[in-house]
Formats: C-alpha cells, structure tokens, sequence
C-alpha cells in the first residue's frame, strides 16, 4: 500500500528539514521525501498549505479500561486520540484492577489492536496495585510490553521504595514517571492554596507538596544514575529545581500540560469542577514560568494528561468531584494557540515537545520522526484555522473540558497511521 502526500509544509524537529515537499509512505514506512515524487498507483493527499510533520506523541493519558469503561475505552480514547492528531498514546495503569502485571499488560495491547485506531502504549505500575510497599516485577512487564513505569494517580510517598524502583528500572532501561504531590500535604484538596482557595474559605494544595517531591525525586535520580520523568509539572520553583539538575547533569526529564500555561486558580471561581486538576491550576507566576520552562527547554514534552469522567461525576459540588479534564482533542490547537500564534515558541518548538522527546523519554526509537525509513505515522493540520471547542462533538466519552467555548487557532486535517489514514476531517 502506497500514500502520497503531495506540496504539504514539512517540519521536522529532528533532521530540520523544512518547505514544501512529497511524502511517499509505502508499506507502512517512509519511503522518500522530495520535490515532485511520482509514484503510480499511489492513494494521493494533496495538502497544500497545511503543515506535515510526525504523528503526535502523548506520554501521560488516562484510557479508564479496565474497570472505569463509563468514562472512557481503549477504543473511544484512541480514537479520540487521531481526532487530535496523535498516533502514539501512552497509557497510565490506574485502572481496576491496575495495570501492575504482564496479563493485564497484555489486555491493554489486545484492546487497543482490535480498536486500531492508533498505537497504545502501556505504562506499568511501579508498586504493586499501586499501593506503594512493593515494587513489581519490571522485567516480566517490560517483556510483556510496558514502556515506562508509574503510580501516577497514588503519588509514591515512600522514598525508599522509589529509590530501589529507579535503580531496578535503570537496570531494565525503563524510564519512571513520578506524580509529584506530598499526599499528607494535599489529602483530597480541592484547589491552589493561596487566595482563591481562601476566598472560597477552602483547604488548598500549596506549591510546596509538589516541590517537596519534585526536589526528592531529582537527589534520587542523581544519586541512583536511574532516569525520572516528572509528570503535568505546575509551579515555578518545580521548573526551577528540574534546571538545576539538568545541568548537573542528572537524567531528569519533566512534562506540562496545556492547562498549565493557559489558565490560572481564577478559572475555578467561573468553571468550578471542570477546573479541577491535579496538581491544582496556579498563579500567574507560575503560568509565566512554565512557559518559560518550555522556551528554554527545561520542560521537554507537552502532554494532555488526558482524564475523562462522566457528566455526573464533574456536576458534583467541588469539593466532591473528582480531578481531570480530557486533553486528546483540544492539546495541539490550545498549544498552537497559546504558544505559536502569540510568539512564544517556535512551531518546531512545540512540535519538538509533542513528537520526538517524548517519544525518546519513553525510549520508542520509531516514533515522534519523519525520516526515510521512519514509522509513516503522520498528522497534517491547519496552523492558522479558527475554531471553537465544543465538547459535544468530542469523540471521547469524556466532556469534561475547562476550553468549552475557547476559540483556537490550529485545526488537525489527517492523521495517518503506519500508512492508513485513520483520521479525516468531517469524515
């Protein structure tokens, strides 16, 4: 099987290739890129004006299956996946039961082939059935297909279980991704500790649950030599403590989301419980200074953190609903949007941080590029495009967006898996 796609704006992070040019995808893989590519018989996209660049990589999603299926499917989130663009997701083991051992390793990769839509990555838990007394078994899950490693969702409190947890994921050359919040610190707190959460005469999570862990986690990577991702950073001094370790050079690697260079702890006092996330929305400072993180290259991928619960769960007083918003549809336009069409960062830039680091993080060597002999994962999108986010045309089960309304910039045209296209729009 052949696809051609024709006079498409190429930007690849990676080889720094760029311009107007051919794709040629034959058998699942890039076969050529170039001016005026002839292929006959070939299935032809013609794409001028819209830019081309590798599928879009999500390391941080929450796919709910098993046990939560009325939020979301392996299905409905893969697909809602290629609606936004991304032809690699990666997903988190707090399911019921969790993701902690090769069988259930191995329904996560079955489901997601017979959904195939596009290309599901199980993350493992690091503990088992994430209760943070008992590490794993880190090889039979590697074997049996994990990628990474992760209680997100149950941060580890324990500092020496995660301490042996690196240096035996360093050992198996996994990567482990931390959820960084002190639990004594935010029990189940609502909001940011600060002025909203005493205008709201609430508890809130302060800065420091998160910088506590993030700061513990960067000594134990440097001291074990095992490699740490830090997940859906949120405050300053967070992207301030993972450059200091950057530099000493200590494998430490870290994550926002869009929600953390958009919005603030204001967006509760207007959208309630569809603004409640974990870690909470911020300040302003904190908003400049993870913007800042992603310009200098201290955050090194954009991920959605994707969390899809029902409308009744989100229609709970604040307090009692539980955190998340869904991501998948909406990350590539909100990121566009707020970095690109406003001068922050370069397109490459942000495309860099949505293909290839996350893809090198969780070590999948064909994913995240568009080079000759690459995966043909690929998406095509409108860069200038107006639209506005209407969760009831969400192809994820879940609604639950703070962006409701929010007009964007960047429209996902085609997203194209191994050569196929799984995604088209209006089709």
């Amino acid at each position: 099987m052949k696809l051609l796609i024709r006079q498409g704006r190429l930007v690849d992070p990676v080889g720094g290739i760029g311009g107007v040019m051919d794709i040629l995808i034959e058998n699942g893989k890039v076969a050529a890129i170039g001016s005026n590519i002839y292929e006959p018989g070939a299935q032809i996209l013609s794409v001028r004006g819209m830019v081309v660049c590798a599928g879009l990589v999500d390391m941080h999603v929450h796919l709910r299956e098993p046990g939560f299926e009325y939020k979301e499917t392996i299905a409905t989130g893969a697909q809602a996946a290629a609606c936004g663009g991304f032809t690699s997701i990666a997903c988190m083991p707090n399911t019921r039961p969790a993701v902690d051992c090769p069988e259930q390793v191995a329904f996560v990769k079955k489901r997601a082939e017979d959904a195939g839509w596009v290309h599901v990555w199980p993350i493992a838990a690091l503990s088992r059935g994430q209760r943070g007394e008992e590490l794993t078994d880190f090889e039979a899950l590697k074997a049996a297909g994990a990628v990474a490693l992760s209680d997100d969702g149950v941060p580890v409190q324990n500092a020496n279980l995660m301490r042996d947890g690196l240096i035996m994921a360093n050992r198996k050359g996994l990567t482990v991704l931390s959820h960084c919040e002190d639990a004594e610190m935010v029990k189940n707190y609502a909001v940011n500790e600060g002025r909203i959460s005493r205008q709201l005469r609430l508890p809130g999570r302060p800065h420091i649950a998160e910088e506590i862990m993030v700061a513990r986690d960067a000594m134990l990577a440097e001291e074990t030599g095992g490699a740490v991702h830090i997940c859906h950073i949120s405050t300053a001094k967070s992207v301030s403590l993972v450059r200091r370790y950057k530099r000493k050079g200590v494998q430490i690697t870290c994550e926002t989301c869009p929600q953390y260079f958009t919005l603030t702890e204001e967006e509760i006092l207007t959208q309630g419980s569809l603004a409640r996330v974990n870690p909470p929305l911020r300040t302003k400072q904190d908003v400049s200074a993870i913007i800042e993180g992603l310009k200098d290259g201290t955050i090194d991928a954009i991920a959605t953190d994707h969390a899809p619960h029902s409308a009744e769960e989100k229609a709970r007083p604040l307090t009692e609903a539980p955190s998340g918003m869904v991501g998948l549809e909406t990350a590539l336009a909100i990121s566009l949007t707020s970095l690109y069409h406003t001068g922050e960062l370069e397109l490459s830039d942000i495309l860099r941080k949505m293909t290839i680091n996350p893809a090198c993080i969780l070590r999948l060597p064909t994913k995240g590029r568009l080079a000759i002999g690459a995966d043909g994962d690929v998406v095509i999108f409108d860069p200038d495009e107006e639209w506005t986010i209407d969760p009831e045309r969400f192809v994820s089960k879940g609604r639950n967006t703070p962006f409701a309304g929010r007009k964007v910039k960047g429209k996902v045209k085609y997203t194209i898996v191994g050569g196929v296209v799984v995604y088209q729009e209006g089709e």
